[in-house]
């Protein structure tokens, strides 16, 4: 039943425990409980709303920053990643494999905003060796949303 609760709330954290009960085919106390039992245990962290913020507003920047880092003795790459995570404009921020060490996704009102943070921010942690930063031109799919119309494709050639 865990499994199976868990895609549900992913794909819609909206529905009731009665919504809920009848997709499992169980009894509403019994989804209660189980929800409350994730929550505690601390597998559900929050529940969000997927924006389609292209659609309310304009006025940001998504960046992707990726960085190479020297980890500290005893704590690894956490330390970094906790100092990191503490700053607003840090919507994600992953320890990766490849050429890279942590992968942040950032949200910001300008580029220069980022610019900004990279340079005063990151730089400047110690254990940061480099960075890397890609920007969003577009979105089209976001936790399992997707955010474009079906349109018909017009570069259809003749």
């Amino acid at each position: 039943m865990t499994d199976r609760l868990m895609k549900l709330l992913k794909t819609n954290a909206r529905l009731s425990n009665a919504e809920i009960a009848v997709m499992l085919g169980a009894t509403e106390k019994e989804v209660a409980d189980k929800i409350a039992e994730l929550e505690s245990a601390g597998v559900i962290k929050g529940y969000t709303t997927v924006f389609d913020e292209d659609v309310v507003s304009k006025d940001y920047v998504r960046a992707v920053i990726e960085l190479k880092v020297t980890p500290k003795a005893q704590v690894g790459y956490d330390a970094i990643a906790r100092h990191i995570a503490q700053y607003t404009e840090v919507e994600n921020i992953y320890l990766v494999s490849g050429g890279y060490d942590l992968s942040i996704t950032l949200r910001c009102h300008s580029l220069k905003e980022v610019s900004d943070y990279v340079a005063q921010r990151l730089a400047t942690i110690d254990g940061v060796v480099s960075t890397t930063t890609h920007f969003f031109l577009q979105k089209y799919k976001e936790s399992g949303i997707m955010l474009i119309s079906e349109e018909a494709d017009e570069r259809v050639m003749q």
